[in-house]
């Protein structure tokens, strides 16, 4: 593999940047900067230009807001996302930002550096597991309209109908949180964004509603 073919690995741990490097020298990449917050990671790709920006999202100074600067300035560099975060929200915020991949941290390392590459030749970077839910999010496929009075009434996205639905089986916001692997903030974002289309004054009134939902 060609040896201009440099990364930028930002993360305030620093074993998880060693061993980050070594897995990706050992695939013949040149590690060209370390950073360990949000503003050296800005720094240091404005420096060395690399092709890579491989950034954790909750190191300090935020890897979003990071991703954010980077793609602005440098659309050229591709911005891949690594983290533990499997949360809907940080997945769709750093999509959003400009990262072009986002890679869980017990990705076998020894695939780290092939994901990259694939990166660089225009593949998606996203855990398997993640995949429906982009396609859910940004292709809109799976919307549930709900019936209101007997007409169509407003439209909930999968994601939205299935934290209800759970609900109204009795499942607690917790329970939730582990059977969708996202957190219990986000499943009362869901709530919170499900109530407010169906103009429900709380969940028992949108459990109601959810008796006469249609798939769109």
């Amino acid at each position: 593999m060609p040896e201009s073919l440099r990364v930028l690995i930002a993360d305030d741990h620093v074993p998880t940047r060693a061993g980050v490097r070594d897995a990706l020298e050992r695939d013949g990449w040149s590690v060209c900067g370390e950073a360990s917050d949000a503003d050296e990671a800005i720094r240091l790709a404005r420096e060395i230009l690399p092709e890579v920006c491989l950034l954790d999202i909750t190191m300090p100074g935020n890897g979003i807001q990071a991703t954010r600067v980077i793609a602005r300035e440098h659309p050229d560099i591709a911005i891949v996302m690594l983290t533990a975060s499997r949360d809907d929200r940080d997945l769709f915020d750093a999509l959003r930002a400009g990262a072009v991949g986002y890679l869980l941290k017990d990705i076998d390392p020894d695939r780290l550096g092939a994901a990259l590459r694939g990166v660089l030749s225009g593949e998606a970077a996203l855990p398997r597991e993640l995949m429906a839910r982009v396609i859910e999010e940004f292709q809109g496929r799976g919307s549930r309209r709900v019936l209101v009075r007997g007409r169509r009434g407003p439209q909930l996205t999968a994601r939205e109908f299935e934290v209800l639905d759970l609900l109204r089986q009795g499942c607690t916001t917790d329970e939730v949180a582990k059977r969708l692997f996202i957190s219990a903030v986000t499943v009362r974002g869901y709530v919170a964004s499900a109530l407010k289309k169906l103009q429900a004054p709380d969940r028992a009134a949108a459990f109601k509603l959810m008796d006469g939902a249609d798939t769109d």
